[in-house]
């Protein structure tokens, strides 16, 4: 019988109701006792290093809960983390970095309703994530949520309210769950012959901007001084405006002399980015050597980038770094 970890960190799944609203309040011990049925296949532990509304989570928490796998890696053949839903894609995305090629499974879930409601979606994904953190072929960090398997860095949360939230972008399931019995889709374990490595280091200095209509350059000048690396989610396939009293040609040139990151994103979910289709993305892509995120999810591009400076600004080093696949987080990179 498997011996599973269950970490719990607060989130929806384990909240109750406050004249506040809803707030994390059902401890981890307790949360188990939802899912009883557990027993007929695994034995589970159970731990809270933390307990937040995942809107209060960052980088900290999931370098702590990195640490808290590899000390507990030797003891247990998998790990369930219970996780607020609207963070939990970019949880998943950085322990796939951050727990690389890990051969046991490392399972990140959570619900749209406490578990502790007669109706809820809690249950069913804590113990599917339980079930799937037992199976043999089952390693690396996956998100498990309405009864499908997604790979840690292809989640994103796409529905608010609805129990089939989250959705694998630009990559297939790894599985799917239902009554009782996982089917794999993907079945890759064992590809890599190496062991699992842990990394320690997140560069926190990382913004998202969100390009809007209008805007112009003068935004980067007022962020120079805050960050290290930005990723720029621009429109369609890729590309920079040429209007505004203050463009974005000199503005990218003065963050690239000073050694700090500019990567190019899309605000489109589906089907990635490709600046060498129109002239707004191909000029300046090959004037300044940008790079881009192609097929990633946002979630994603953040995080790596956030790994990657944690371990090295070499521009090279990097780019190789960054177009490196890890936990398939990446199809269309660049050789």
């Amino acid at each position: 019988m498997k011996k599973i970890l269950l970490i719990a960190t607060g989130g929806t799944i384990a909240s109750g109701y406050t004249e506040e609203g809803l707030s994390p309040k059902i401890g981890a011990g307790e949360l188990l006792g939802y899912v009883e049925e557990h027993r007929k296949f695994c034995h589970v532990d159970v731990v809270q290093p933390f307990s937040l509304d995942s809107t209060n989570i960052y980088a900290e928490h999931w370098l702590k809960l990195a640490a808290l796998i590899e000390e507990a890696y030797s003891e247990y053949d998998g790990f369930v983390i219970s996780h607020g839903t609207d963070t939990m894609a970019f949880t998943a995305a950085a322990l796939s970095y951050l727990v690389q090629d890990s051969p046991k499974p490392i399972v990140i879930t959570g619900s749209q309703k406490p578990i502790d409601l007669p109706v809820t979606d809690a249950r069913t994904n804590l113990l599917d994530s339980l079930l799937f953190a037992s199976q043999e072929r089952a390693h690396g960090v996956n998100l498990v949520f309405g009864g499908n398997v997604i790979a840690g860095t292809r989640a994103k949360k796409e529905r608010s309210k609805s129990y089939d939230a989250f959705s694998s972008i630009n990559y297939p399931d790894i599985a799917v769950i239902r009554d009782g019995r996982v089917f794999f889709y993907i079945d890759d374990k064992g590809r890599n012959a190496g062991e699992v490595r842990f990394y320690h280091e997140l560069n926190r200095r990382i913004l998202l901007l969100k390009l809007v209509p209008g805007m112009d350059g003068t935004i980067l000048n007022r962020l120079f001084h805050f960050y290290d690396g930005v990723i720029i989610e621009a429109f369609g396939v890729g590309g920079f405006p040429e209007y505004g009293d203050v463009p974005f040609y000199p503005e990218i040139r003065r963050w690239r002399d000073a050694g700090k990151l500019v990567l190019m994103a899309t605000q489109v979910t589906h089907e990635g980015s490709d600046m060498e289709v129109y002239r707004v993305g191909k000029v300046i892509k090959e004037e300044f050597h940008l790079m881009e995120a192609y097929d990633m999810t946002l979630e994603a591009a953040v995080t790596k980038v956030m790994w990657i400076l944690g371990q090295t600004r070499e521009p090279e080093q990097f780019r190789r770094l960054f177009y490196n696949t890890v936990n398939h987080d990446i199809l269309l990179g660049e050789e």
